[in-house]
């Protein structure tokens, strides 16, 4: 596992964020006792997968997988703190009232894209982390 820094716009109004990338190894060990799937996302850089973990050695662990391409194989995992977690949650569910809510109006940019803008950040600073 290795942690890099992902520093976002100030437009963005989201702290410098520390992330993880696992390796399958990583993987493995943070989800031996368990995972429970919370939610997913469909963006323009792949199909998102959140879910929080019971490691091995009972720590919990909150994650995201990243499929590209279609592919059946998640081609990245990203581990956070539950701080950060939190806040995407909170962006998923606050886009299922803010949907209801919208006028129906092409480009509003809303929680669910503001997440989906995130996470782009994300996996552009973690293309240089090898695992």
């Amino acid at each position: 596992m290795k942690s890099f820094d992902v520093k976002f716009h100030a437009e963005d109004q989201v702290e410098t964020m520390t992330v993880q990338k696992l390796s399958s190894e990583d993987y493995d060990f943070a989800t031996g006792g368990g995972t429970r799937h919370l939610f997913d996302l469909d963006t323009n850089i792949g199909f998102f997968v959140f879910f929080d973990a019971e490691g091995q050695d009972g720590k919990e662990s909150y994650l995201v997988l990243q499929y590209e391409n279609g592919s059946e194989e998640p081609s990245n995992c990203y581990g956070f703190e539950l701080k950060d977690f939190y806040e995407f949650s909170a962006l998923y569910l606050n886009d299922l009232e803010f949907t209801e809510e919208m006028n129906e109006e092409e480009g509003e940019y809303g929680p669910v894209q503001h997440l989906a803008h995130l996470l782009y950040h994300i996996v552009e600073e973690g293309k240089s982390v090898e695992v």
